[in-house]
């Protein structure tokens, strides 16, 4: 399908980028020239590459993106037949059929109140069972809640990426008690993480395997974004431990009987209550000798 080939090479263009205004022409271009249905959204692997942008740095780029996810959504949902449907020779309108439709977009239908609602299985009408194990298969759906969170890849691929993230997980410990639960808890909790959108995509669209997933610890799961900020912290904390250390002064009322250079360094410690002077023996030095092995901790050169 010619139309594939091209959508797959402006793909390519897309994630080779490396600015706001060419990421906008292939955008632009992706908007007015194509028109999409779920086979080729998954074929050509397009919404996972537009829907990644969508939280994007830069406005344009994002509403951009989003324009077209919603645009793309409609016309899956009008190949589907969510949309102009004929009326029956009974009069009566068809009952609407709960919709497991692919969603090509990250940002999900607007509700009712105006917020965007996210995918779940239970919006997706989607039932996983794995292995007849009723908490296997309620963990395999809180995995594809997290998947699905704000994605627009097909159901179908979202339920395989599931199972397999919670088979790798049942393979490490083989059963399911608190270990399992734990472990299902924590990939839960950072697939659903707003400021880590790469992490759902880079399982939905295979570029990290549920076998490698199922073994990553919070630290390695974390976004760039987040792991920045972490080390930003850890390292003002330290510049602050450091400026709260013991401070040196220097002096030249001694010679050093090594280098017999006289600039040295001491430090003064208050061994009594701070609001106490020091006592005669902290402030007077009986002897430069005494001194020299008492206080100096080095010499200045």
């Amino acid at each position: 399908m010619s139309e594939v080939v091209e959508l797959k090479k402006l793909v390519k263009d897309l994630q080779s980028a490396t600015t706001v205004q060419e990421r906008v022409s292939i955008l632009q271009l992706l908007k007015k020239n194509f028109q999409v249905n779920e086979a080729i959204l998954r074929e050509s692997k397009v919404g996972l590459a537009v829907g990644k942008l969508r939280a994007h740095d830069s406005k344009e780029v994002s509403d951009l993106a989003k324009e077209i996810v919603k645009k793309w959504k409609n016309e899956v949902e009008r190949a589907k037949g969510g949309s102009g449907s004929k009326t029956p020779s009974n009069g009566k309108p068809p009952a609407r059929k709960q919709s497991v439709a692919v969603t090509p977009t990250s940002a999900a239908s607007p509700a009712p109140n105006g917020k965007p609602e996210t995918r779940t299985a239970k919006s997706d009408g989607v039932k996983i069972p794995t292995s007849g194990d009723n908490t296997r298969d309620k963990c395999a759906e809180l995995i594809y809640d997290g998947l699905a969170f704000d994605s627009g890849a097909p159901t179908d691929l979202i339920i395989t990426r599931a199972k397999g993230v919670e088979q790798a997980v049942y393979a490490q410990f083989g059963t399911t008690g608190a270990e399992y639960k734990g472990k299902i808890r924590s990939l839960f909790v950072n697939l659903k993480d707003k400021g880590n959108p790469s992490l759902r995509e880079n399982i939905v669209s295979g570029e990290l395997s549920p076998e490698k997933f199922s073994k990553m610890t919070s630290e390695e799961m974390m976004s760039e974004e987040r792991r920045a900020a972490d080390l930003k912290i850890k390292e003002e904390n330290l510049f602050k431990s450091l400026g709260a250390g013991q401070q040196e002064a220097e002096t030249e009322g001694f010679q050093c009987g090594r280098c017999k250079q006289r600039k040295c360094r001491y430090r003064q410690a208050q061994t009594r209550s701070a609001d106490e002077p020091m006592t005669a023996s902290e402030r007077s030095i009986p002897s430069p000798w005494e001194w020299l092995l008492s206080q100096v901790s080095s010499c200045s050169t």
